[in-house]
């Protein structure tokens, strides 16, 4: 790690150790910015001059581990998820940590949903989802960060749970934790002050310790990096196709057995044995869908991957894991959905019970729920 020439090596904001190597990763500071005094990592510098706290990552072990004390204050746990991607986003420990501290659960990106949706079916399909992860929520809130939709209510949310406790915000990367933490600053906080250590009284390495007007502290946790969603793996250019940006035009395929549809070369979707029956795929307007029969789709992919079957590139996708099996047996009696962490989902339209085959990258998760929609 590059030498620090100033004295100081810890931010004057948050306390970090300073490092001027990496700009994604916590402490780091422009080298140019050095000779400044007090010197504040770029994070601090973007909460002080621009109310926007920039995402940290860490993950999931490391994660835990540094909120491993909260179920011994008195605090609001703020739990942010994504809903296009919900069994991918949620923090599989957060029970072990919250201890009998109340959880708002933020349920993101609704804007996303099909327009026809039915957003108290939505919350009751998310708190049963809650319930079996073993979360135990006092509310749950849908909104929409980048549309601004029910971020009034997540405020009075808030102000009716928090008791006058610190609000802990926690989520993955990529769920809109950042728009959240603005909102609560603009609302909650007064920084035209400078960022001082006085400021940020026992602030622990990687969190940021934001003050409330009224002594209690917003406390901005780094997102967790979870390999198992796709978005993780893809680079930046195949992220805008793969992440909606509006509305998704859900796609009805009546399928035969023995039937295959492509998501670009990402993910490949086999309905290997049951009745003619149809499936609706939930995925970005951005991705390419192709549809042929079982039995040419290795040929096919192998021999049009990163062309036809794009995202992504063949260049790109050299460098993502291989492709992996994912045997999927779909009960009869019920609707259920194939939940792929980081592309959506697809919905089995029929309880007649179907077996599937899913190839996703190695590690991605996979995984049956009860249908969203």
């Amino acid at each position: 790690m590059t030498e620090l020439q100033s004295e100081q090596t810890g931010c004057a904001g948050c306390g970090v150790k300073l490092q001027t190597e990496s700009s994604d990763k916590l402490g780091y500071v422009p080298p140019q910015a050095l000779d400044r005094t007090p010197v504040i990592c770029q994070r601090c510098f973007r909460i002080k001059n621009y109310n926007e706290s920039s995402g940290i990552t860490l993950n999931h072990d490391d994660f835990l581990k540094l909120l491993s004390h909260v179920g011994h204050t008195k605090s609001l746990v703020v739990n942010i998820v994504d809903i296009f991607d919900f069994e991918g986003s949620l923090i599989s420990g957060l029970p072990r940590f919250v201890g009998d501290n109340p959880v708002v659960l933020c349920v993101n990106k609704i804007d996303l949903l099909p327009k026809v949706t039915n957003f108290n079916k939505i919350v009751n399909w998310v708190r049963k989802q809650a319930k079996d992860f073993g979360i135990k929520v006092v509310e749950v809130v849908l909104c929409s960060a980048k549309q601004n939709m029910g971020f009034d209510r997540v405020i009075q949310a808030l102000d009716e749970h928090r008791g006058g406790r610190d609000i802990y915000v926690v989520g993955a990367t990529n769920v809109g934790k950042s728009t959240l933490i603005n909102r609560l600053i603009r609302d909650y906080s007064d920084l035209d002050s400078e960022l001082t250590t006085s400021q940020y009284p026992g602030t622990t390495l990687d969190l940021v310790k934001i003050p409330m007007e009224d002594g209690t502290f917003i406390i901005d946790t780094p997102g967790i990096v979870y390999p198992h969603r796709l978005t993780e793996l893809v680079n930046k250019q195949d992220l805008q196709k793969l992440m909606p940006d509006k509305p998704v035009k859900p796609l009805v395929f009546q399928l035969n057995e023995r039937q295959t549809v492509f998501f670009g070369s990402l993910v490949r979707f086999d309905f290997v044995q049951g009745a003619r029956q149809s499936f609706t795929f939930f995925v970005s307007n951005g991705m390419g869908v192709h549809r042929t029969k079982l039995e040419r789709a290795d040929e096919l992919y192998d021999e049009h991957k990163g062309v036809l079957l794009t995202p992504p590139s063949r260049e790109a996708l050299e460098l993502l894991p291989k492709l992996a099996k994912h045997p999927v047996r779909i009960p009869k009696g019920k609707l259920y959905d194939v939940s792929i962490s980081g592309l959506g989902w697809i919905k089995v339209n029929s309880d007649a019970g179907a077996d599937l085959m899913i190839h996703a990258p190695k590690g991605v998760k996979v995984a049956v729920r009860e249908s969203i929609i």
